[in-house]
């Protein structure tokens, strides 16, 4: 009973009493030797428990003396009254399930009694609360537990480990409400001037007797929130820094940067049982951390700011254990120790945003006086927790990895740079945190089949789960932002970072794993930003085959998705281009010479090589991008496109919208380029003229790869340039926007009226094509078209680009490989080859038959012999369409001259040449000019049709000679010679049938020996020239046979 009594002094304990309480001297003295014997003094029977303590509170109100011993006989009294309930409730129920409303009143007779020893000290607690509180509430929560534990196993008590079942039962019964009660009462009277006896006091009956206590711990905490909370603290730090610091040091020498892994369960455990209250603490806080999580949270954070505050007194300097300067500096250790224990109560990411340069350099001061072995002990913990912690891992790599950052590479703005000592205590933290992290992902268990790489093995299906680290886990939805950190560049920063998504995708399997190559692929900017993504490829692709085709397969369904802006997919098309142009390279250089391949690692080189090999299977995906909006991705898809290989086993299909796209962004390369200041093609990578030599060389690819694709790339090049919308390009005249849509004046004509003036003068022609040129009738003469003023040198350059382009294709000897020695001379267009490659016959005829499908549709393949020229009526106006179409579009010309080259394809142009020589033939008939000079264009056009005409071996040299002569001559004398030409071509039919192929040079050839004697189709010739050999009589010797 002495216990009872300690700290509360008996004159402290003088109350005032009652007036019906008062009891002479003589009863007084009955109702102690009663109490004491249990026998009634003046019956002389044996008191019963009711009698027995009725006498025990009439001593309690009376005596002081006697407090103790009545306090400690009541605890049967309650004992007794539990035990009878518990009995009642096992006998109402045989599930043992406690029901509400249980009346007990009839089962023990101590309802009335509980309910005035309750009134009793409610009085006391009321009238003298410093005086009985602290021994009341001592008492009462003592009890509690007792009570808890002692009847925890009965049938009729619910487990434990539920907090609700236990509640419900223990309030519902009189005796332990009734204590709850008096325990509350307490401490709401001593939160004023002594809370911590009671915090101490339920503190010390939950170390005994939990989990059974816990419900008297959830009651007074819902009750008393703040208070528990700050007070439970508070004390839980007293007591540990009295019995375990600064002997910590000792309970875990082992830390994480040591080859063993460092046993911080073992650690805590230890630490646990030599702090026997520090266990309480984190059972109590657990319990309300499901309500109150932010009130704990607040007030762990303000014992961790106030442990900072300086200003030492002389009790301070005195080193008892409970100063306030021991209490600061175990702070942070009992904050740490607590975290261990429960992960509820680590509050790591809002210490983080408190953890300023000033209070860094003050947590410095604190432990720079610890001995060495505490503070890697310290830091072992802290690492541990780390791992750990749930939630704020982003934010706590931030602060450690810009913490540790050197100085000369922060670039935080107005945050002043850290302590260099700060700077070194974060790196060796962050450097323990990946060593730790680096253990946890690759030491697993013997036998562990559940690693997150594979897939669980079906003959093991009983293996254990894979081990979750907490704080890898959380940043699995921060892959993005730690690749975008990492290629940063900056000095030990982004190695940290590397090793860390190295380790993140190892343990996230290959989900993570592809992300965080598909991030650094799309974010790269520089070669060495890219080399970053093989160093991850390196030691991942042991462990997760398939890992780089995985990556660009997620690559492509981004694009498909549209999840990416123009500038990242841009910048994603463009590092796959450099690292399939980096295989190449290699590969070209391979058998150079070993030291030049040295200098690429292994892993890279296995990087690059897939890369190119999994690009290829896609390139149908990413085709399309060649017709992009803007003419950065369009321009980077080109490039990819134009360095990848093309898969074999492609379908016929893929290989024609690959075709399709190619040629249109060509077109679209060269209008781009010529609205930019590049004018000779030599830019920078990335310009508008790369952008022209990319087309180039994914074209000639295309060309090589297959007949199938070669016909498809020259039809459509043929196509697209004699497109409306593209002739600009190319020196013809643009298609007009309004077109026919501009509304003209009507003037009111009748074409009955216009029809019977004509009567029957006007001679129709039979084809179907015949219209009126000059305008609509009615509506008089069309307007005048202004003819667009291209610039000349880029007309130049996209002809002669287009030409190369087109010979190109066609050659021969074209493949992938001359891809690129094409697109080296394209960069400056004015220097041709002298020795052009021979054009292939089925290329040169693709190109024929698209041409003349182009200039007149309605032409039929067999139309290859000549009519007589008087034939030329019949079909006027076609020939009249294609005269316009060489006005209109120059570069028909060009295409010509190609197709002569590629002979005998020239032939299926048969009937373009006939109707072009025809509408020639009638000018010149028509023309009344003193000289051929005076019609440039019919001159040139005559000229160049001749020419073309030679060069496909249609007409003889002697022959094809005579447009050397047309520009001293009249017009009269042209038809002449044009006139000697049809002649030739209507006796001797342009035939593929007559020529021949020389095996010695590859090219077809025609023996004109064969057609007989050519003098009678010279006869005009020499004729015009005897008329003007003072003129002509240097060109004689051309017509010689």
């Amino acid at each position: 009973m002495s216990a009872i009594f300690d700290g509360a002094p008996l004159t402290a304990m003088q109350s005032p009493q009652p007036p019906h309480n008062t009891m002479s001297p003589q009863e007084l003295g009955l109702e102690i030797k009663a109490f004491i014997s249990g026998v009634d003094q003046a019956q002389g029977r044996k008191l019963s428990i009711r009698d027995h303590a009725r006498c025990a509170v009439r001593l309690l109100r009376t005596v002081p003396a006697c407090r103790g011993a009545a306090l400690e006989h009541l605890r049967g009294v309650y004992d007794e009254y539990v035990l009878a309930f518990l009995q009642d409730l096992e006998g109402e129920s045989d599930g043992g399930v406690a029901g509400s409303g249980v009346d007990v009143s009839g089962s023990s007779g101590l309802e009335d009694v509980i309910q005035e020893i309750h009134t009793v000290l409610s009085e006391f607690i009321r009238l003298n609360p410093r005086a009985w509180a602290p021994l009341v509430s001592a008492w009462a929560v003592d009890l509690l537990g007792q009570l808890s534990s002692k009847h925890a196993g009965r049938r009729g008590a619910p487990h434990s480990s539920s907090l609700n079942e236990p509640l419900q039962l223990w309030m519902s019964c009189s005796a332990t409400r009734s204590l709850m009660e008096s325990y509350s009462q307490c401490l709401a009277a001593m939160l004023a001037w002594c809370p911590d006896a009671c915090v101490d006091a339920l503190l010390d009956t939950s170390v005994q007797h939990s989990p059974h206590f816990d419900w008297v711990v959830a009651h007074i905490g819902s009750a008393f929130p703040g208070t528990i909370i700050s007070r439970v603290l508070a004390c839980g730090l007293k007591d540990f820094c009295a019995h375990g610091y600064p002997g910590v040091a000792a309970s875990s020498p082992e830390t994480p940067g040591r080859q063993t892994p460092p046993p911080h369960t073992t650690a805590v455990a230890d630490k646990s049982s030599r702090v026997p209250k520090i266990g309480s603490v984190v059972g109590i806080l657990g319990h309300l951390a499901a309500r109150h999580s932010d009130s704990i949270k607040k007030e762990l954070l303000r014992m961790f700011q106030e442990s900072l505050t300086p200003a030492p007194t002389a009790s301070d300097r005195a080193g008892a254990r409970d100063s306030p300067l021991q209490l600061r500096r175990a702070t942070v250790p009992f904050l740490l120790q607590l975290a261990a224990l429960s992960p509820a109560l680590l509050v790591l990411a809002e210490l983080v945003e408190s953890l300023r340069p000033p209070v860094l350099l003050q947590l410095q001061a604190q432990f720079q006086g610890l001995p060495r072995e505490e503070l890697d002990n310290m830091l072992g913990l802290t690492v541990h927790l780390i791992s750990q912690s749930p939630a704020g891992g982003p934010r706590v790599l931030r602060f450690l990895v810009d913490t540790a950052t050197p100085a000369s590479v922060i670039t935080s703005g107005l945050t002043p740079a850290p302590h260099e000592g700060v700077r070194d205590a974060c790196d060796r933290l962050l450097q323990l945190l990946l060593l730790h992290l680096h253990k946890l992902v690759y030491n697993r268990p013997e036998g562990d089949d559940g690693h997150p790489l594979s897939a669980p093995s079906p003959a093991s299906p009983s293996s254990p789960p894979p081990r979750i680290v907490p704080f890898l886990e959380e940043l699995r939805g921060h892959v993005g932002e730690l690749c975008a950190e990492t290629l940063r560049l900056e000095r030990k920063r982004h190695l940290w970072l590397h090793q860390l998504l190295c380790l993140l995708s190892v343990y996230g399997g290959p989900s993570v794993a592809t992300e965080a190559l598909c991030q650094l692929l799309t974010l790269a900017r520089t070669p060495e930003e890219l080399a970053l993504a093989s160093q991850l490829h390196a030691p991942l692709s042991s462990s997760l085959p398939g890992l780089l085709p995985a990556a660009i397969t997620r690559c492509v369904t981004q694009i498909h998705t549209q999840s990416l802006q123009s500038k990242e997919l841009a910048q994603l098309l463009n590092n796959l281009a450099l690292a399939v142009q980096s295989h190449e390279e290699e590969a070209k250089g391979g058998s150079a010479g070993g030291a030049s391949s040295g200098c690429v690692s292994a892993g890279q080189s296995s990087m690059v090589a897939q890369v190119g090999a999994a690009v290829s299977s896609h390139l149908h995906d990413f085709c399309p991008l060649l017709l992009h909006g803007d003419p950065a991705v369009s321009r980077a898809a080109a490039r990819l496109l134009s360095c990848s290989q093309l898969p074999r086993a492609a379908s016929p299909a893929q290989l024609l919208v690959i075709s399709r796209a190619a040629v249109a962004h060509f077109f679209l390369a060269l209008r781009l380029r010529d609205g930019g200041e590049e004018k000779d093609g030599v830019g920078v990578a990335g310009g508008r003229g790369e952008a022209v030599r990319c087309s180039i060389r994914l074209l000639s690819r295309l060309a090589a790869h297959s007949p199938l694709t070669l016909k498809s790339v020259l039809q459509q090049l043929v196509e697209g340039a004699l497109y409306k919308g593209n002739a600009d390009l190319f020196g013809g005249q643009a298609e007009e926007p309004g077109g026919e849509a501009v509304p003209s004046p009507d003037l009111g004509a009748s074409l009955l009226d216009i029809n019977c003036k004509f009567g029957t003068t006007v001679n129709f022609s039979g084809s179907v094509w015949s219209v009126f040129h000059a305008g609509v009738i009615g509506k008089g003469l069309k307007p005048p078209r202004s003819p667009a003023h291209p610039d000349p040198d880029g007309v130049t350059w996209n002809l002669q680009t287009l030409l190369a382009v087109v010979v190109q294709c066609c050659s021969a000897g074209g493949s992938g490989n001359g891809a690129g020695s094409a697109g080296t001379r394209l960069q400056r267009p004015d220097q041709l080859s002298e020795e052009p490659a021979p054009i292939n016959a089925e290329a040169a005829k693709v190109v024929a038959v698209t041409l003349v499908e182009s200039v007149c549709p309605d032409v039929a393949n067999g139309e290859l012999a000549w009519p007589p020229e008087e034939h030329a009526r019949t079909t006027v106006e076609r020939d009249i369409h294609i005269r316009r179409c060489f006005e209109a579009s120059p570069l028909l010309f060009h295409l010509l001259a190609v197709v002569a080259a590629g002979r005998p394809a020239l032939c299926y142009c048969s009937a373009v040449l006939r109707g072009l020589l025809a509408t020639l033939l009638a000018h010149w008939e028509s023309s009344r000019e003193p000289a051929a000079l005076d019609s440039p264009w019919h001159l040139q056009a005559s000229c160049l049709l001749v020419s073309c005409m030679g060069e496909g071996q249609l007409l003889p040299p002697v022959l094809a000679n005579v447009h050397e002569v047309f520009p001293h001559l009249t017009p009269f004398e042209v038809r002449l010679l044009l006139l000697a030409v049809w002649e030739y071509m209507r006796g001797n039919s342009p035939m593929p049938q007559k020529f021949t192929f020389s095996a010695e040079r590859g090219l077809f050839y025609r023996d004109f020996s064969r057609d007989g004697d050519l003098s009678r189709y010279l006869a005009p010739v020499y004729s015009v020239l005897h008329k003007n050999i003072d003129r002509l009589g240097h060109l004689c010797w051309r017509f010689q046979l």
